[in-house]
């Protein structure tokens, strides 16, 4: 298994918007995401912190990538 790479908030949104997702809306530093077949996830941007193995591992549960997309 591929180990998972540390992203910031700004560049998961690039990568997840590659994929086909936009941004549907924002409440403060955490942005909404979804996918024209309905797969939704939020992210958050904090400015100078990566996101958490934890949390990257669910975003990605919950827009069923996988960590080959990521790289």
């Amino acid at each position: 298994m591929t180990k998972l790479p540390l992203l910031k908030g700004q560049d998961l949104i690039a990568i997840l918007e590659k994929h086909g997702f936009e941004a549907i809306r924002q409440s403060g530093t955490h942005v909404r995401m979804k996918h024209p077949d309905g797969r939704v996830t939020t992210v958050p941007v904090h400015k100078g912190q990566n996101i958490g193995r934890g949390l990257l591992r669910k975003i990605l549960r919950d827009t069923e990538l996988n960590v080959e997309d990521l790289l």
